[in-house]
């Protein structure tokens, strides 16, 4: 029986034959924008590390899926660690396989909550509960009081009864990697917003890239304004000793 269950496993479907999302237009630009600046700092703070990847509006896919050609869950971002960071010669996966992945789930699911409703509390919280994925992080800034939640909860996944249970810090700490989730606000292309980051061990937020550019233009122009400063008291200086009458030309010369 068993070589038979491996005969069938071998037949399904990959990677590069499945769909990779199911086409369902997003109805809030940040379920693709926040996914995307957690994977921009992850590629900053990780630039290093090939065993992680992280996939925004992709695909995950267990054997089942697989038979049926559709995925058990799309989420609007995962974390897995332990796996190839880049494939198909870095042109990138099409679709996230557990038979491809050596049957590592992901680590971390993350939702954005929007106005419409797709069963983040309910139904694929238990998908996610049946794949394995440990952590699960819910983000409902705009809806959370219709939903009657909180604009920011995670989940941490039971071994023994495999269902979620709640989880009260934030930022909330992540062992494995090492990095705290949670949220960070501040000023980004002119306007003062809210979104999710990653944080450090003081609970600090990791910067975006946008941010990092602007911290670094500010550090330049500090530069420079401390540079023109210099030049500044040096002209003053030079001044302040021709009204003295030191000839800087000849100044440490002997007279004959």
């Amino acid at each position: 029986m068993e070589p038979r269950l491996l005969d069938l496993d071998s037949q399904l479907p990959t990677s590069e034959e499945l769909p990779d999302s199911d086409d369902t237009p997003v109805d809030n630009e940040n379920q693709n924008t926040i996914p995307n600046w957690l994977l921009a700092v992850l590629e900053q703070i990780w630039k290093r590390r090939e065993d992680w990847f992280f996939g925004v509006d992709m695909g995950i896919y267990d054997r089942e899926g697989q038979r049926r050609r559709a995925p058990a869950v799309i989420p609007d971002g995962f974390l897995s660690v332990g796996v190839q960071r880049h494939k198909r010669e870095g042109r990138g996966r099409l679709s996230y396989v557990l038979q491809e992945e050596q049957e590592i789930s992901p680590l971390l699911a993350l939702e954005f909550v929007s106005r419409t409703y797709g069963q983040e509390y309910g139904e694929k919280m238990e998908k996610y509960a049946r794949l394995g994925v440990k952590y699960y992080v819910l983000y409902n800034p705009e809806y959370y009081r219709r939903d009657r939640r909180d604009p920011f909860e995670v989940y941490q996944l039971d071994p023994e009864s495999r269902r979620y249970q709640r989880q009260s810090q934030e930022p909330f700490w992540i062992p494995e990697i090492g990095l705290g989730i949670g949220r960070a606000e501040g000023e980004l292309g002119g306007i003062w917003r809210e979104w999710l980051a990653w944080h450090d061990e003081r609970g600090q937020p990791y910067p975006l890239p946008e941010q990092l550019i602007g911290q670094l233009e500010e550090r330049l122009n500090r530069m420079e304004l401390e540079l023109a400063r210099e030049r500044r008291e040096k002209l003053r200086l030079l001044e302040r000793l021709q009204r003295l009458g030191v000839d800087l030309d000849n100044e440490g010369e002997t007279a004959p």
